[in-house]
């Protein structure tokens, strides 16, 4: 009997107690909200994934797709745009027109953490999710990490010692299995006002995903 194949989203799931007791107190205090874990979004077949840390508290955990509705994802956006990922430049609402050509967004870790922190055994908990979305990738896929923990966590999904493919922003790492894995500072508004990651550092690094194939 073949196995069943891995599950890449549980909109259900409460693997993790602290996270799913976060998420129903929210709910709680904010009806509104999606306080659920947050899916992928973007094209199915596409080669280049974007793998950020966790949902924000009034973005993707607000709205229900990522990087949609807070600081950080103004500049994501708007350079996907730029480089012909996005058909627009802002992200504003689950159900906007907004499509991805050629990109797919995704979260290490589904739902969102007290104070955007999810611990270490969080991540490793979500980690499966994030392992058969990598294994549906084709062949040659480009995979962009937002933050040092994004880039460990891939790692971790494609069983590779996270020793021997350091994270430093503009990295570019040649994995095993053909993949190319570049790193960037995470587009927080932390990070951007205090320029630790500039508009231009962020798009020569997604210029550089689009060298490795045609969008």
């Amino acid at each position: 009997m073949t196995a069943p194949a891995p599950i890449t989203f549980d909109p259900h799931c409460t693997r993790c107690p602290r996270l799913a007791a976060h998420l129903a107190a929210v709910r709680r205090a904010c009806p509104g909200y999606h306080a659920r874990p947050v899916p992928a979004f973007g094209d199915p077949a596409a080669r280049l994934l974007i793998v950020g840390l966790a949902p924000g508290m009034h973005g993707a955990n607000r709205t229900g797709r990522p990087f949609t509705g807070d600081f950080a994802g103004i500049l994501l956006y708007r350079t996907l745009h730029r480089h012909g990922f996005a058909s627009a430049p802002e992200s504003r609402a689950a159900d906007d027109d907004l499509t991805l050509s050629n990109c797919r967004i995704t979260n290490a870790v589904k739902c969102l953490p007290p104070e955007n922190k999810p611990t270490t055994e969080e991540v490793r908990t979500c980690n499966p999710y994030l392992a058969a979305e990598l294994a549906e990738l084709p062949a040659g896929a480009v995979l962009l990490a937002l933050g040092q923990v994004a880039h460990n966590a891939v790692l971790r999904a494609l069983d590779l010692r996270q020793s021997a493919w350091p994270f430093g922003h503009g990295a570019e790492h040649a994995l095993p299995n053909g993949m190319t894995l570049l790193d960037s500072y995470h587009c927080s508004r932390y990070n951007t006002q205090t320029r630790r990651l500039t508009e231009a550092m962020f798009d020569d690094v997604v210029g550089r995903c689009c060298e490795k194939f045609e969008v």
